[in-house]
């Protein structure tokens, strides 16, 4: 008799339930399991799925939306995690980047592994995660980080450097400016850039909302390259010029595309913008169109505090803190706020937190343990 086979529903129903290390062993039991795996579709509809994620002095959370507002303790395995305090937390697509006040951590929470990363160097800022274009083998020796740290002898002036993941190796790109480079490939345009929040990854590499030193009213984007170690301008920004206290949140759409949250400082309206078609690495300048995707106008709009954001089914869903510290949950859509939820009080006032959509990529690992693991 031929071997009966089970109704894929039921196999898909059967997975939602399996915890998310072990999604990562069956992936070699056939080629439909595989391709499941790396469909957005099943990730998110898994019972462990979560959109945001909170850090505190000594503690991780794990936020789910749907059906309804969950906060979990997460366990980071970090020796002595009490002695190092997290200063930022950013979505580097799939993994999450850590900075601490010694070193930082790169994490995939959904699989619970984490790399530590200490570099024998002070004050050193962990920018984001990405790796060069065309290598993306999802290998241990494919991930950089990008690291920055003020010059001593001039404090306006930045230094960058390249950090490989794999040998925890650093490597000199001399730039020195605010986001620019001091190499001559590298326009004047560039040179001058003022960086405005955190990095966004995309493709392997690192994108950030920029605007000119002398006149911060007019944005674009600005770009790191790993594979030719060095900034680019990727594109102008169409929503319009800029007060010095807008909001801008930049953050991946539909896995490669771009959003742009901006929340204007004086009407607190909010307007969500779009690029049109998908983004990659050799797009320049003038290649990139940007659609005014959505807009919400509503008197008892609060001002986001560093906000993170995800959009989905024509929501928009927002984690921020008010003025006390406390974290809520915005779920916005029509053109005005559906619904607020002020988070579990389990969460410490004042918590990082970011936008993270779980992935089954592991996290790299080092030389030694990679020889190890063979």
């Amino acid at each position: 008799m031929d071997e009966e086979k089970l109704p894929c529903e039921l196999i898909e129903e059967t997975l939602f339930r399996v915890p998310p290390k072990s999604l990562v062993r069956f992936r070699t039991v056939s080629k439909q399991w595989n391709s499941l795996f790396d469909d957005k579709t099943f990730i998110n509809n898994h019972k462990m799925t979560y959109r945001f994620i909170l850090a505190t002095k000594s503690k991780f959370y794990s936020v789910s939306i749907t059906p309804k507002i969950q906060v979990r303790e997460l366990t980071l395995d970090i020796p002595y995690l009490e002695s190092h305090t997290p200063k930022k937390l950013v979505d580097c697509n799939g993994f999450l980047l850590c900075g601490m006040d010694k070193g930082a951590v790169v994490w995939n929470p959904w699989l619970g592994q984490t790399r530590w990363i200490e570099l024998n160097q002070p004050s050193l800022y962990f920018n984001g995660v990405g790796y060069e274009y065309g290598n993306r083998r999802l290998l241990e020796s494919g991930y950089k980080t990008l690291v920055s740290y003020q010059k001593e002898s001039d404090p306006t002036k930045t230094i960058w450097q390249i950090h490989d993941i794999s040998s925890n190796e650093l490597k000199d790109i001399v730039l020195e400016s605010g986001g620019g480079s001091s190499s001559s490939s590298t326009t004047k345009e560039e040179n001058n850039a003022n960086i405005h929040g955190e990095s966004v990854s995309l493709n392997g590499m690192l994108y950030w909302v920029a605007s000119y030193q002398k006149n911060n009213s007019t944005l674009f984007l600005i770009s790191f390259n790993f594979s030719k170690e060095r900034f680019y301008k990727f594109s102008d920004l169409s929503c319009g010029e800029n007060h010095h206290c807008d909001v801008l949140v930049l953050k991946v759409f539909k896995g490669d595309r771009f959003s742009l949250l901006k929340q204007y400082h004086l009407t607190k309206k909010i307007e969500i913008w779009v690029t049109k078609n998908k983004i990659i690495e050799n797009r320049c300048c003038g290649d990139v169109e940007w659609m005014n995707f959505m807009e919400v106008s509503t008197p008892n709009l609060p001002d986001l505090v560093r906000p993170s954001y995800y959009i989905e089914n024509k929501r928009l869903v927002v984690c921020s803190c008010d003025k006390t510290g406390q974290a809520w949950i915005y779920v916005m859509g029509d053109k005005k706020l559906i619904t607020k939820v002020q988070i579990d009080s389990m969460v410490d006032p004042s918590p990082l937190h970011c936008t993270y959509f779980p992935s089954l990529v592991s996290v790299p690992r080092g030389q030694k343990e990679a020889a190890l693991q063979v």
